[in-house]
């Protein structure tokens, strides 16, 4: 460790600029404003460039960290870039919503101290700063051999992959359900939190290296695996994990209470938030409830405030130290209002008459012995429940397989809790078919997605690389 050995106190950390919570909350506008030039340069003099650098252990999809920072410490952005770039399709997505603060930047030498460089916002500085630069090239990669790939979903895992094949010369087909790609980028985090013209140039990279969407194409239904493996040399399926888990109490089917699932849908990618532009039917809520703690439930939170809650309550059955969220999202959310009800859990939806939402019976919790995820476990306290009024309560508990293209490929193996199976190197029971993200993995995060794209892409490069087939 003699290589850390400090002769000068290490600079604090550049903190990254913000609108004001009181405007922000109004607003759809990004909530995190990014580096200047200057604030950028100054973070990446923090970094020691250890001989062994440890972060990009903590990267799920390799990006030489150290070198990054190197040429961003000398004002070569270009350079910083394509660094990033030989490993990451989506650097400007992972510089806003990867949690750094539990990978990369928990592995960097400095967060012994609590002050670890902010990786995260200097590849989001990098990044945005090449999306203002015309590209001087169409972008394509090398010269391939004809064979052909197709991806099932347009979400992280696939984008990943369709960039890394493409990249290496091969012909990608993605194919899309909805009307816009981009999967979850796109429908499930809201604009304050990724802009939607960050996502759409990131995909015009891509088409620029030569991949095609086909979009409104439904896995098991307008496409089948069976017939894509037939055409293509391989197929990759990352349609994600989109279908809501309810918490299965009474009254859950009153109107007011739906899943984060198809309210943020509604929200981002139909942009109900730009009304009257978009006029896309949304629930609308005074008094909102929101059950669940990680980033989609804050997601959620902060969306309702925008869309002109009066209160907004997040309703967890365990403590703040607990929240699965990452702490920024929680700190956010507090700051702009949202309010925490917490050691609470859902008795029972009630409406009136009219079969609409009005309250929820809450039950007052306390912490047990740790259950199997490590954490203590809630226990009702007998006897202490209460009432909190709430006409609108977003379901945010997580999601599970979405069956449909499932039940269309039954001879592809699956595990017991409906995710499909794959080998190490990603590919599924199927002959040169491969998944990854959350469709293997349950619900995870969108950088843990695009590892499982990488690792699956460089499978298909090598499969393919001679024969094609």
């Amino acid at each position: 460790m003699a290589e850390h050995k400090q002769k000068k106190p290490i600079a604090p950390r550049t903190e990254m600029p913000c609108q004001p919570a009181e405007q922000r909350r109004k607003n759809f506008s990004e909530v995190a404003l990014g580096y200047t030039a200057e604030m950028a340069k100054k973070e990446a003099a923090r970094c020691l460039q250890c001989k062994k650098p440890l972060c990009i252990a903590g990267c799920p999809v390799e990006v030489p960290i150290k070198e990054f920072i190197g040429h961003l410490t000398k004002g070569d952005v270009a350079a910083a870039h394509r660094s990033i770039a030989s490993t990451n399709s989506l650097p400007a997505v992972c510089g806003r919503v990867c949690p750094q603060e539990r990978q990369c930047e928990s592995k960097c030498v400095l967060s012994a101290k609590g002050q670890p460089v902010c990786i995260g916002r200097l590849e989001r500085f990098v990044a945005d700063a090449m999306l203002k630069t015309p590209p001087a090239s169409s972008g394509k990669g090398a010269k391939g051999n004809g064979a052909k790939v197709a991806c099932i979903g347009s979400g992280p895992a696939s984008l990943t992959c369709a960039g890394f094949c493409a990249a290496q010369g091969l012909q990608v087909d993605v194919f899309e359900a909805l009307h816009e790609p981009g999967g979850v980028l796109i429908y499930g985090i809201p604009a304050f939190r990724l802009p939607k013209d960050i996502v759409a140039a990131e995909i015009d990279g891509l088409k620029r290296m030569g991949v095609t969407f086909r979009l409104n194409h439904v896995g098991g239904r307008t496409i089948q695996v069976a017939d894509l493996r037939k055409e293509y040399g391989a197929v990759f399926i990352g349609v994600g994990a989109g279908l809501p888990i309810f918490l299965g109490v009474p009254g859950e089917n009153l109107i007011g209470v739906c899943s984060a699932n198809e309210y943020l849908t509604r929200v981002n990618l139909g942009r109900a938030y730009d009304f009257p532009k978009f006029d896309t039917p949304v629930l609308q809520g005074r008094n909102v409830t929101v059950y669940g703690a990680g980033n989609v439930a804050m997601d959620s939170a902060r969306t309702a405030l925008r869309m002109g809650a009066e209160s907004v309550h997040i309703v967890y059955r365990r403590t703040r130290d607990e929240m699965p969220a990452r702490k920024e999202e929680i700190e956010h959310a507090e700051e702009e209002g949202v309010q925490f009800s917490l050691l609470s859990a859902p008795l029972e939806f009630c409406g009136d008459e009219n079969a609409r939402l009005t309250s929820v019976k809450l039950q007052k919790m306390e912490l047990g012995e740790p259950d199997a995820s490590g954490r203590r476990k809630p226990v009702p306290i007998e006897g202490q429940t209460w009432t909190l009024p709430t006409d609108l309560a977003i379901v945010a508990l997580g999601t599970r397989a979405n069956p449909i293209l499932l039940e269309a490929t039954p001879d592809m193996r699956r595990n017991a809790r409906g995710y499909i199976e794959t080998d190490e190197h990603g590919m599924t029971s199927i002959d040169g078919v491969y998944a990854g993200g959350d469709i293997v993995t349950g619900s995870a995060t969108v950088i843990l997605a695009m590892g499982a794209g990488r690792k699956a892409g460089q499978a298909i490069c090598a499969r393919l690389a001679n024969t094609g087939k």
